[in-house]
């Protein structure tokens, strides 16, 4: 799993191996830079995870801190936060569910926002679908 924050929003990225989760948080980064918001990485595929006050925190590994694997490229240093509230799941998945897919998931008994996603290279319809559902 991948972790990041948009605007002190934090989205928690699951998926299979290649399944693009680490070019789908720098997009989602890049995206929210573009817009002016803020954005940070959390951490590339050691995500820890607890349950605070009712709140699901997602950290990053210390001894990965900031990094993240670009494909074709290899590990690029990144600014990064050490711990995010996540509101948003999204699972990458082979095909996305007929009739949408919006809806709640609950991970450690936190009940949260979530979108099942078609893994495939990321365009800005999947960008915004994403963004959309953090306003």
């Amino acid at each position: 799993a991948n972790a990041l924050v948009v605007n002190g929003q934090g989205i928690l990225i699951r998926g299979a191996s290649k399944s693009g989760k680490s070019s789908l948080t720098l997009a989602l980064i890049a995206a929210a830079e573009r817009a002016g918001q803020s954005a940070s990485l959390v951490g590339d595929d050691r995500i820890g995870l607890r349950v605070s006050d009712g709140a699901l925190i997602a950290s990053g590994h210390p001894r990965i801190a900031g990094m993240i694997e670009v494909r074709g490229t290899g590990i690029a240093q990144r600014s990064f936060t050490g711990e995010a509230r996540i509101v948003l799941v999204v699972d990458l998945i082979e095909a996305e569910p007929p009739g949408g897919n919006d809806g709640f998931t609950t991970v450690e008994n936190v009940a949260l926002r979530h979108l099942r996603l078609a893994a495939r290279d990321i365009d800005e319809k999947m960008l915004q679908r994403i963004t959309r559902v953090l306003k």
